[in-house]
């Protein structure tokens, strides 16, 4: 049985929807969510649950399939990849590179450490008060 789709969160403002989903299957392999092995929803399915296109969701597994997160059998479906540890060490240092990016535009526009450390703070202040709104259930529709 795969894992729910539901709690998938696409914003119209939140960048390419591929990448939204790409984060969101990342974020769920890095923490454990979706266990090694475990058979996640077909790109049919999570393109339905998700109401976008096919094409969309396929070029989001095709990432994560040459990032070596998730694998797909034909006939079988797509699974998160046996190596558990290549999930989360992936999202790490894709985190190290956007804190490098940050202090080195910080750096470049003049701002101290303090004042970049402190900007870090405000944005986990943000991200702390956003706000989870799930998906409507096909029940509620």
């Amino acid at each position: 049985m795969h894992k729910d789709s539901s709690s998938f969160v696409l914003s119209q403002k939140g960048g390419p929807l591929y990448q939204q989903i790409v984060i969101q299957i990342k974020q769920r392999i890095a923490v454990g969510e979706w266990q090694p092995g475990q058979e996640i929803p077909s790109i049919r399915q999570l393109a339905a649950d998700l109401r976008v296109s096919v094409i969309t969701v396929k070029r989001a597994y095709f990432e994560l399939e040459h990032a070596g997160l998730i694998v797909t059998q034909q006939g079988r479906g797509s699974f998160v990849a046996n190596d558990p540890a290549s999930g989360s060490k992936l999202f790490e240092r894709e985190m190290v590179g956007h804190l490098e990016e940050a202090a080195r535009l910080g750096t470049t526009m003049g701002m101290s450490d303090r004042e970049i450390v402190s900007r870090l703070r405000k944005a986990l202040d943000e991200s702390d008060d956003a706000v989870f709104i799930p998906k409507p259930s096909r029940e509620s529709r």
